[in-house]
């Protein structure tokens, strides 16, 4: 029960409570379009990517309307630049060598290489080659479960039903199980009377790097925040847990 980087914890909160809303709006209605047209329909029901991205902004309590334009959108119908926008992933490392995994959607990726290049240098990091940081983390699905009662009975529970790995966090339960089983087992967890809150391909760190050094974590947390303030950056994903030191 251990090994999911405390930074998905701390982005799902910052997420919930991000002032910036117009940005993050923003974001899932491109990866909602980007899933249209990815996954070859505008159904949720036969197209599991469009699924996942449409369950990440209900999660953002991103208005119904806006899903609908961004579904529009990814079919052609609406207005929008999506046709353009190409999915590109960066590695890089932060201060102590930790891994960071970059997810964008760009018009333009020598612009995008630029800015994420020089967020890297302001904050103490760098770009790395494709595969340098990739191996360090498996993809997963990923949901949050709501808590109640007796978090160890559910975390046995969740067990039992097949979850890879399990660990509280602070605004829920995480479960980890294979990618290809995570619309399964959202349904599994609905009839087994959890309720999920949320659901998403992650990728999981194999080995997360501790960082104890107070400064040192509060350099890593400005490089995630200006990597996530970049118009094109989607997810984020590193390998590190701050400890106590």
């Amino acid at each position: 029960m251990s090994g999911h980087s405390k930074w998905s914890t701390i982005k799902h909160q910052k997420e919930a409570q991000d002032q910036k809303r117009g940005l993050v709006f923003t974001k899932l209605s491109r990866a909602i379009a980007i899933a249209v047209r990815k996954g070859g329909s505008p159904d949720p029901e036969t197209n599991f990517i469009l699924r996942l991205a449409i369950e990440k902004a209900r999660s953002a309590n991103m208005p119904k309307e806006n899903i609908k334009k961004a579904i529009e959108r990814g079919s052609g119908g609406g207005e929008g630049t999506v046709q353009i926008l190409k999915e590109a992933v960066y590695e890089g490392f932060g201060p102590e060598q930790v891994g960071i995994i970059i997810e964008t959607l760009t018009d333009n990726t020598n612009r995008t290489v630029s800015e994420l290049k020089k967020i890297f240098e302001t904050k103490g990091g760098s770009l790395a080659s494709p595969g340098s940081v990739a191996y360090l983390f498996n993809k997963a699905g990923f949901l949050i479960v709501e808590k109640v009662g007796n978090s160890e009975n559910q975390l046995l529970k969740l067990i039992d039903l097949g979850a890879e790995d399990v660990e509280e966090i602070q605004n829920g339960i995480g479960v980890y199980v294979q990618p290809d089983q995570l619309a399964h087992f959202k349904e599994m967890l609905v009839n087994s009377g959890f309720k999920v809150r949320e659901m998403e391909m992650v990728m999981r760190p194999k080995a997360p790097i501790v960082i104890k050094d107070k400064k040192v974590s509060e350099k890593l947390l400005a490089l995630m925040d200006a990597l996530n303030e970049h118009d094109n950056v989607q997810k984020v994903w590193v390998n590190f847990n701050i400890g106590i030191g």
